[in-house]
């Protein structure tokens, strides 16, 4: 990595554009960045790293955006370097605020990065820049490829950082082993300890699940042995040895079982054969029980049909009667339908009379037939005039419609004659409210105006109060700024009078034996200077000089801060005046009201002028109305008076046809229901008369044929009939009672049944009994051959499983055991590992070692031979791990001891040393890419001159390498020593760079 060139836009304190021309700067490989405290040196450094991560280094929060920039000036870094042999450059802008380019206000412009490659045109003999097509995330791994760093390494092997030069010399264990962690990716060494780890746990797990497993299956053996395992003490999970003798335990248990099923298999063979004879026993029984039933039942219903003879000669008696009425059916039958004709005839006529009004309801037949006549000839008359009444119907309608136009008419005269009475009246209204409209629209106009300008003054007085107010406070600081910058002043030039005064203790201190004093330059110093209880030093007096600089620049921005504030508070009072903002806000508050009111009246201009032109078109209108409506009206009343007077003439006529009925159609129905009445009364009586002729015949001729068989009455005849129903049921209970009679008969003489019936009583419940026994019994033995034959193929199974399990559970045995020690050996916690080191631990010893070795080529030099680095693998105290301990070894005495036992100045080009060998070592892991540049910042004020340029000679050996170093410091000697140096500059509107090539300040 060769660093070229590197452009600053509004970055940090840089407010402008600034470009560091690196090949100028490293011409000698070594030159110096120098500027006071604050002014940006730091932020230099953070722009490579931007520019190559897109975060700066370290983990401060740096703000990227400059406060000092103009709003149109974007922030950007733009770097040109050397990758892997590749001539690049980059271009990255941060997120931030940009002015919109259409409109007013701000918009967010989002993270960019543009990386251009410089290329070689054979067509033109040229070079240029090919911009690449790679994403802004694309472009981030593309150089953090060609770097082969991350950003934590590249800031702790080429940015050597500010105040943690000795992190890494005085770390723990722990806090060494993250930084050598993240230079050394030895995170896949951490993924195989929790491989590991993961892999131990399922292995136990498996383990475990296998040994339940085993511990289950016992207790289901256990389970379905029952009764079987009391002369037993099955394995059990508490001691996980026993579990393997589990198989021989449950062995034996199937077959103990095997053995208790033939038993009862026997048992059960035994039971069913008894039962098969009690149920042959029990079938013979029934047998003779069903024989001796029936020969009761027989003797029993034959004594029961004797006690039936007597009815039966009844039966037989009423058939022969029955069969001699049936030959008089015909006579009978002609009898009785006279007889009904008659009396139905009678019923008609008595209920056709009752319809008949008083008059009618007593006369004769003939008498009846003239009267129907009579209403028939009214009904005719009144049909006739039925077109007349239709005519009377209209009539009377038209005379309504024209009584209903006249009111109308009248109505419509009416209204048009009051409108126009009251029209003149309407129309000054209306005149009167346009012009007063036209009136508020010029005062509207004349408010507006006054309202703007007040309005102008009001935004005016505004700012004019903010920025007093803001005066007020200013001035307030501004004062006490005064004081401590007097105050720091005082102090400053206090320490400094104090310490010149001590100035010959403070050469005193550091004076040695055989060194010439820088005063005298003698080599004895026999009375050496003492410093005062309270003198101060070279620190003391740069913090207080910087104190007062700091008050200095605060009373500075604060009186530039209160100067712009008075400018701005004279141009809003030129613009305002001298009237309080409450005086204004008043005045605006009535002149609103009052052109809110103005534009209010002045609004009712047009629909005042659209109202005016609406009365003149109804003028017109209800003019027109009046004329036609008195016209039409005088029309309509001639027509009325002629309806009414033909109305009452047709009227007359067609009330005295109606006799007192509404319509003639109702007449004309009154008299047709009268004939029709009349009629069906006469056609009944005529009806009754014949019907009671026929009835005398046919009982004459029904008595006489009665008598001729026997039978003194028709009546007597009709009663000793039977349906065929019933002489059917008669013929069928006779039938019934003989075949009854026959089969008892039948079943007595039965040898077989007479034989049952001889022998004794058969005792079918006893024997029943006998056989719920006998199968009480078998079904005992079939339960218990079934639950025998279950409990054995059930152990049979659980054995065959049980069987399986162990045999699977040492392999897991042996996978956990392998897998758990080698966990333990890892992670440091085994017997084995006598260092108790970690697998990662143990790796980065090996690099720490690599970093020791070169770092104590250079340590060497810088501590004139007397220090070295050495790395310790010893435990440390407590519970704490080993293998990446450091100590350092004192030539001079021989010992090693701590290396937090270092003073400021020891520990400083001892840290270097180790920051040096870890650059070494890490880029050398990194893939052996060359890293051309090197940044050290800060960390030399802590060294003396002997040691300063013992160290500086080591950094000159870095140059020998083709290395360019840059220094970040304040130390004049480095002034004097490097003659290529970048000075930051800082002041109010931002800091600025220059290059510095001369040997002199």
């Amino acid at each position: 990595m060769r660093l070229h060139s590197l452009t600053l836009q509004a970055f940090g304190p840089f407010a402008g554009t600034h470009t560091i021309d690196f090949d100028s700067l490293s011409a000698d490989n070594l030159f110096l960045l120098e500027g006071p405290t604050g002014a940006g040196k730091t932020t230099v450094l953070d722009a490579i790293c931007f520019a190559f991560y897109g975060k700066p280094a370290g983990d401060r929060d740096l703000k990227l955006r400059s406060d000092h920039a103009g709003l149109h000036l974007m922030t950007q870094v733009v770097l040109d370097v050397t990758l892997s042999g590749r001539r690049l450059e980059i271009t990255r802008i941060p997120q931030q605020e940009r002015p919109k380019e259409r409109g007013q206000g701000t918009t967010t412009q989002k993270a960019k990065t543009i990386l251009r490659q410089r290329t070689h045109d054979s067509s033109r003999n040229d070079d240029g820049w090919e911009p690449s097509s790679l994403s802004h995330q694309e472009i981030g791994t593309e150089l953090t490829r060609l770097l082969g760093l991350s950003r934590a390494q590249f800031c702790q092997i080429v940015m050597l950082p500010q105040n943690a030069f000795a992190q890494f010399l005085r770390a723990d264990a722990v806090k060494r082993r993250e930084i050598l962690s993240r230079l050394f990716h030895t995170d896949q060494f951490a993924e195989i300890e929790r491989w590991l780890h993961d892999r131990q746990s399922t292995a136990e797990k498996e383990l475990t699940a296998a040994r339940n497993n085993i511990a289950s299956l016992i207790e289901r053996v256990h389970q379905a042995a029952g009764d079987l395992t009391q002369a037993t003490t099955p394995p059990t999970p508490d001691q996980p040895h026993t579990l393997t003798t589990a198989g021989t335990w449950a062995q034996s248990l199937t077959q103990t079982a095997e053995a208790h099923h033939q038993e009862t298999d026997t048992h059960l063979q035994q039971a069913a054969a008894a039962l098969e004879a009690q149920r042959k026993q029990e079938t013979a029984t029934r047998a003779l029980h069903q024989q001796q039933a029936t020969y009761s039942a027989a003797q029993e219903a034959l004594e029961q049909l004797e006690q039936q003879t007597t009815h039966i000669q009844e039966l037989q008696d009423q058939r022969a009667t029955a069969h001699r009425a049936q030959k008089l059916t015909a006579v009978l039958h002609t009898a009785n339908t006279a007889h009904a004709t008659h009396e139905s005839a009678k019923k008609n006529e008595a209920t056709a009379r009752s319809a008949l009004g008083a008059e009618h309801a007593v006369l004769s037949a003939h008498q009846l037939a003239t009267e129907e006549e009579q209403a028939r000839a009214q009904a005719a008359v009144a049909q006739s005039l039925l077109p007349q009444e239709e005519a009377l119907r209209t009539l009377a309608k038209e005379t309504k419609r024209l009584e209903a136009e006249r009111t109308q008419l009248a109505e419509q005269q009416d209204e048009a004659r009051t409108w126009l009475e009251h029209a003149p009246a309407q129309r000054a209204t209306l005149t009167a409210r346009r012009d007063a409209a036209h009136q508020a629209e010029d005062e509207c106009r004349h408010h507006q105006t006054q309202l703007d300008d007040l309005a102008r003054r009001k935004e005016a007085a505004e700012r004019r109060d903010k920025h007093l107010a803001q005066i007020t406070r200013d001035e307030k600081r501004l004062a006490k700024a005064e004081t401590a910058t007097q105050q720091a002043y005082a102090s400053y030039i206090d320490i400094r009078r104090r310490r010149t005064d001590g100035m010959a203790a403070e050469l005193a201190a550091g004076l040695t034996d055989d060194t010439p004093c820088p005063v005298c330059g003698s080599c004895n110093h026999p009375q050496p200077a003492s410093p005062h209880p309270d003198q101060p030093h070279r620190e003391d007096e740069e913090a207080a000089e910087k104190t007062h600089h700091k008050a200095q620049k605060t009373e500075q921005n604060l009186l530039t801060k209160l100067q712009g504030l008075r400018e701005q508070a004279a141009a809003e009072t030129g613009a305002a005046g001298q009237t309080p903002l409450s005086e204004l806000s008043q005045q605006h508050k009535l002149l609103s009201e009052q052109l809110t009111q103005t534009l209010a009246r002045a609004a009712d201009f047009g629909p005042a002028t659209e109202e005016l032109a609406a009365l003149d078109k109804q003028q017109d209108h209800m003019t027109q109305a009046d004329a036609t409506a008195s016209q039409q009206l005088t029309a309509r009343d001639t027509a009325y008076d002629a309806a009414c007077k033909h109305l009452e003439e047709l009227t007359t006529h067609i009330t005295t046809t109606r006799q007192g009925t509404p319509t003639l159609a109702a007449r004309i129905t009154d008299l047709t229901h009268t004939a029709d009445t009349l009629h069906t009364a006469r056609t009944a009586a005529t009806t009754t008369a014949r019907a009671a002729t026929e009835e005398t015949r046919s009982l004459t001729e029904a008595t006489t044929t009665a008598q001729a068989h026997g039978f003194d009455t028709p009546e007597a005849a009709e009663h000793a009939l039977l349906t065929d129903d019933e002489l059917t049921a008669i013929e069928e209970e006779i039938t019934q009672w003989r075949e009854n009679r026959a089969a008892h008969t039948a079943v007595l003489k039965d040898p077989a049944v007479a034989h049952a019936a001889a022998q004794p009583p058969a005792d079918l419940h006893q024997t029943e009994a006998t056989r719920i026994t006998a199968e009480h019994q078998h079904t005992q033995a079939v339960t218990a051959t079934a639950a025998a034959l279950a409990r054995y193929r059930s152990l049979t199974d659980l054995t065959a499983r049980l069987d399986d399990h162990i045999t699977h559970l040492a392999p897991r045995e042996e996978t956990y055991e392998t897998t758990h020690h080698l966990y333990e050996i890892v992670r440091g916690t085994s017997t084995s590992n006598t260092l108790r080191m970690e697998l990662e631990a143990y790796v980065l010893a090996a690099r720490l070692e690599d970093v020791v070795q070169a770092a104590n080529t250079r340590l060497l030099r810088m501590s004139d031979h007397r220090y070295t680095l050495s790395h310790t693998d010893c435990r440390e105290g407590g519970n704490k791990r080993s293998g990446l301990g450091l100590q350092i070894t004192d030539a001079w005495t021989g010992h090693s001891r701590a290396t937090d036992t270092l003073s400021g100045g020891e520990s400083f080009f001892a840290s270097l040393s180790l920051a040096l060998g870890l650059a070494d070592v890490a880029s050398h892991e990194a893939g052996g890419r060359a890293l051309d540049t090197l940044f050290i910042d800060e960390g030399f004020g802590s060294l003396d001159d002997d040691t300063l340029h013992q160290v500086l000679d080591v950094l000159d050996s870095l140059r020998a390498h083709k290395h360019t170093v840059g220094l970040i410091s304040h130390i004049a000697e480095l002034r004097r020593r490097i003659p290529r140096r970048l000075k930051v500059h800082k002041g109010t509107s931002g800091s600025t760079l220059s290059l510095i090539t001369h040997h002199a300040e």
